[in-house]
């Protein structure tokens, strides 16, 4: 039944409901991003004014040019690209393999080990920050990309394992026994024929958990001295004096990481629509 037709009063009255509920929502998620971009072209003595003063004020790139001269942020995106990038390739690898395992062969204890995945992807950072400071000192890569890297593992891979997992169960079964019809090993099966299937799940996937390495700062505060990631770095960022928060820098530093995440889920967006819809519905 024509909801607009038999009750029109109450068909606008709903519409309109949604619409400020939408909004109320977008402004809500979006309001502080948007204030950190006005923040992050402000000079330090317009921070404190009034809020309509603060948005009247004059707009400055002094921010942005300092942050972008700073030796130590520029280092700091390039070992966060190295470590991230890193990280995602190998879980990406190891769990593609692990995923066509458990999704596709039947064998003692799978479900098992489905649940351990599960667990270890849950487990908070800091309840294994010790042991893995103890492992990484002890194979010399303290304050070394590569070990940052592997305890990015921890979480990337049991993320990027469940997720594949679930993928693998929902490929038809007939491209696979038609690989092997024609003679192609399980290996080939999964790189020839799999893999072009799986390239959503695996966008998405690995966007994901890049977005997740991206981001990490416990592991990369405890194991790096000297070669540190952005997120340490623009925590650190200090003023003139210990009382002295550079607060425009800060969200100007903020504003230049993020722009790399914003625009890799761009350029992958309709494989990520594909990747989080995929399995969704089972034919």
């Amino acid at each position: 039944m024509n909801l607009k037709r038999t009750n029109p009063g109450l068909f606008y009255l709903q519409r309109t409901l949604f619409y400020l509920l939408v909004i109320v929502i977008a402004v809500y998620l979006l309001f502080p991003f948007a204030w950190a971009v006005l923040t992050s072209f402000r000079r330090a003595a317009d921070l404190f004014l009034p809020p309509l003063q603060f948005i009247a004020a004059p707009t400055t790139i002094d921010n942005y040019t300092q942050v972008l001269t700073n030796p130590s942020f520029r280092r700091g995106l390039l070992f966060s690209t190295i470590v991230a990038v890193g990280a995602v390739a190998v879980s990406l690898l190891f769990g593609s393999f692990a995923a066509y395992a458990l999704g596709r062969f039947r064998f003692k204890g799978k479900q098992f080990i489905m649940y351990i995945i599960l667990a270890v992807s849950v487990f908070p950072q800091i309840a294994v920050l010790g042991g893995l400071f103890t492992l990484i000192t002890r194979f010399g890569l303290f304050d070394n990309p590569i070990g940052l890297m592997v305890s990015y593992l921890i979480f990337t891979i049991p993320f990027t394992v469940w997720v594949l997992t679930s993928f693998v169960r929902d490929i038809p079964g007939e491209l696979e026994e038609a690989a092997l019809v024609d003679g192609a090993s399980p290996l080939q099966t999964l790189f020839r024929v799999l893999f072009p299937v799986m390239m959503p799940a695996l966008v998405t996937t690995g966007l994901l958990a890049f977005i997740n390495a991206w981001n990490e700062y416990l592991f990369a505060l405890t194991f790096m001295s000297t070669n540190r990631t952005v997120p340490v770095v623009i925590a650190n960022y200090s003023g003139a004096s210990q009382f002295d928060q550079p607060w425009g820098p800060i969200m100007a530093a903020s504003i230049v990481v993020t722009i790399p995440l914003i625009a890799l889920v761009l350029i992958f967006q309709r494989n990520i629509v594909s990747g989080l819809t995929a399995g969704a519905v089972k034919g």
